[in-house]
Order: structure tokens, then sequence, then C-alpha cells
């Protein structure tokens, strides 16, 4: 089989472990960076930004004569695309006359935009074109089913790292003290300095926290990536998860990062989260700020064997269920081979 996958090639896209995992599987994948060549376009100069928003850029045409021009040339059975605010709904009937399957996988929500790059109109008007949509979140394949009347496959986020990576995590000393990994938005840093506010000390890894977050508890360093985000989900005692707006009943990419390097995750409650790892036991689950602030006091005041249980469960229960991206990999295939 092959298939030409379309979204980004970046270090943090989760498009490269299907790539290399369906790659692992037999699969011919021919990589398309649609979104890799936007981004790229658009954060070259001040001019682009400004012809893009106007309307009067050619980027996205440019992006889909070069998918269009691929998959003549390569004639794959499938075009699998990530999210895909670059390609244009008449791209997509184009590739349906030429009989080739097309499915989509988005990791943000098509029915709520939260932000300028989690959506545009061609997601939204792209939904009924394609065979098969995996999706991370129940509600929204509920919707897909009944709404669209379209054919969907659940598929949670996952982890991905070596034995080899995994073997030096497990080294590290642990700093007995509460992390976050990612950027602020409003509602993110309210409950921050809630939590602050109660006297508890945060490790913030992201842009611009300064400007939200204020006093000597916030302890702000850079956005980590690749390798040193998963030395720095594993070696913080607590690891702190909230949800987006469009996550809020769901869960993220978080959610099976933190128990898969052996981290303990703190979270917020949701009916997902739960049927995936056991409160208490593997992952830790809050219903409210106050809630959350007595769990990381108890968290902190563990002896490290106390911890370490944890650590082990946590990622125990990720191979075990086959959390890992090599398995979703493995499960996606077998679905898309129902449908070419």
């Amino acid at each position: 089989m092959k298939i030409v996958l379309v979204g980004s090639d970046k270090i943090y896209a989760i498009e490269n472990f299907y790539a290399k995992h369906l790659a692992g599987l037999s699969v011919q994948v021919v990589h398309f960076p649609a979104q890799s060549l936007f981004y790229d376009y658009y954060k070259n100069s001040l001019k682009n930004k400004f012809f893009f928003k106007l309307g009067f850029s050619a980027i996205y045409p440019r992006i889909n004569d070069q998918l269009l021009e691929l998959v003549e040339h390569e004639k794959p059975d499938a075009v699998w695309i990530f999210k895909g605010m670059e390609i244009f709904p008449d791209t997509l009937k184009q590739l349906r006359a030429k009989k080739i399957k097309l499915i989509n996988y988005n990791p943000d929500n098509p029915f709520v935009f939260s932000g300028k790059g989690s959506g545009n109109k061609n997601i939204t008007q792209s939904i009924e074109w394609y065979d098969l949509h995996f999706t991370y979140n129940r509600e929204i394949q509920k919707r897909l089913e009944n709404d669209f009347k379209l054919k969907t496959q659940y598929l949670p986020f996952g982890f991905e790292i070596s034995d080899e990576l995994m073997n030096g995590l497990v080294q590290l000393p642990e700093e007995n003290s509460v992390c976050f990994i990612g950027n602020p938005d409003r509602i993110r840093a309210k409950f921050i300095n809630s939590l602050l506010n109660d006297g508890i000390a945060i490790n913030l890894y992201g842009n611009h926290w300064s400007k939200f977050v204020f006093g000597p508890r916030a302890i702000i360093h850079p956005p980590v990536y690749a390798e040193e985000q998963w030395k720095t989900l594993r070696k913080y005692r607590v690891q702190l998860n909230m949800m987006r707006i469009h996550n809020l009943d769901s869960h993220n990419m978080r959610t099976f990062e933190v128990p898969g390097v052996g981290g303990i995750m703190l979270s917020v409650n949701t009916p997902e989260q739960i049927l995936f790892f056991e409160d208490q036991k593997e992952a830790f689950f809050y219903d409210s700020e106050s809630h959350c602030a007595d769990l990381i006091k108890q968290i902190i005041a563990w002896s490290p064997h106390e911890a370490n249980a944890i650590r082990v469960a946590a990622r125990n229960r990720s191979l075990s269920s086959g959390y890992d991206y090599q398995s979703r990999a493995r499960f996606a295939l077998s679905e898309i081979e129902k449908i070419v």
C-alpha cells in the first residue's frame, strides 16, 4: 500500500510518528509537509503575513497544486491528511474523482476553533469529503457520525520514547516540585495564579509566561522539545496537565506523554482520561483548583519510594495498554486497509 501523508514535518508533529511506524509496517509513505510549507512562507516576512491576511497570497493555491501534482506522480492508494487547514475542499473532490481514499485526523476540534491556528473554513467545508475520519474525541466522533453520517474511528493520542532514551531517563534525579509544559492563555494563567497564591511554586516551560504570571513562586523556563521535553516530563515530581477549551471533556497529548515516560500526571478530571488511567494509582485527577492544590501538597509530601511506585504503575499501564504510537499506527493501518 502507498499512502501520501499530508501535514507537518516539524519536530513536534505527531504525523512524523505515523510516517515512521507505517513505513515499519511495509507501507510506502510519501510525506507532503503542507503545513510546514505554509508556516515557512508565513513566518518568512511581514509582507507575506500582510498579504495572506488580506487574502491576496497565493500560498494556499500553490500548496494545493503541489499536492495534486505529487498525487498524480505517486498514484497512492490513500491520502491521509492531518488537520488540513491548507487543503481546499475542491482539491479533495479532485482526489476522490481519481478513486483515491481520503482519510483525516484532526488533533484539534473541527467544530470549536480556540485560536487562529486551530482551524479555518477549509476544515469545516472539507468534513464531508473524507472516506474516514480518525478522531481523538468521542464527542466529536458522535457528531461526525450522527450529523454528517460519516465513517469514523476513535484514535487517541499516544507517546513515543525509544528504549535507549528511556534507559537514560530513569537515571535522572527527581526534583520534588511542580512542572507545567505549555504556552499560556488567559484560562491557564488564571488557574496557575490561583495555585501560586496558594503557596505552590511551579516551574513553567513555554513562551511568554512572564506576561501572565508574577512573583517568586513562578519559575519561568524557555520551551523544551524532543529529548529535553522528555527529560523535563520525567524529572519533576508533579506534572500538571490542563485542557484547552476544545478538550474539556476529552484528553490531550500530555495525557499519554507524562505516564508514558513514567511521570506522575495531575490532570483535570475528564470522562475520557479516567478510562485510560486508574485514579490515585496510575495518575491523579482533580475537580477544582482547591482539589488540585491539595493533591499537589499530598504528592510532594511522599517519600521517593511512594513516588516511584506511581511512576512504575503509570509506565507499565502505558505499555500494556498499547498507548505508544507504534500501536496506534498499527491500529490506524488496519482501519485504512478496510476502506482501500
